[in-house]
């Protein structure tokens, strides 16, 4: 018992700043990647006759798809995009590794500072 205790211990979510980015990086960059790959399906689906196509279509001008849009796969690109330049930055820069979490803090406040906005102003333009 005292072994599975151990390796409970050694195996659980710690939380910090480093594996909450190194987790999110990872999420977003699947989402990212389903959107990419319906996306490349839909036009596929060009060489069919076009009312194939334009049942699909009438998918992506639903509301709720574009609401996911808006808050789903925008926040996916900025976040990965700006985890990535961190994530450069970590690698490339010497001595950087050291300030990674403040790094990640300045990531997020940035991310906020332009996601917030921006997505107020894609949302006023659907209504």
């Amino acid at each position: 018992m005292a072994v599975v205790s151990q390796l409970f211990r050694d195996v659980t979510y710690r939380g910090r700043e480093g594996q909450i980015a190194f987790m999110l990086h990872r999420a977003t960059g699947v989402g990212v990647f389903l959107f990419l790959a319906l996306h490349i399906a839909n036009t596929f689906l060009m060489v069919f006759p076009a009312h194939v196509f334009n049942s699909v279509l009438v998918f992506y001008h639903a509301f709720l798809f574009k609401l996911v849009i808006v808050f789903g796969l925008y926040l996916g690109l900025l976040y990965h995009a700006l985890n990535g330049i961190r994530v450069i930055l970590v690698d490339f820069v010497p001595g950087a590794a050291r300030y990674q979490a403040p790094l990640w803090r300045i990531q997020v406040v940035i991310f906020l500072a332009v996601y917030l906005p921006t997505a107020a102003i894609l949302l006023a333009r659907m209504f």
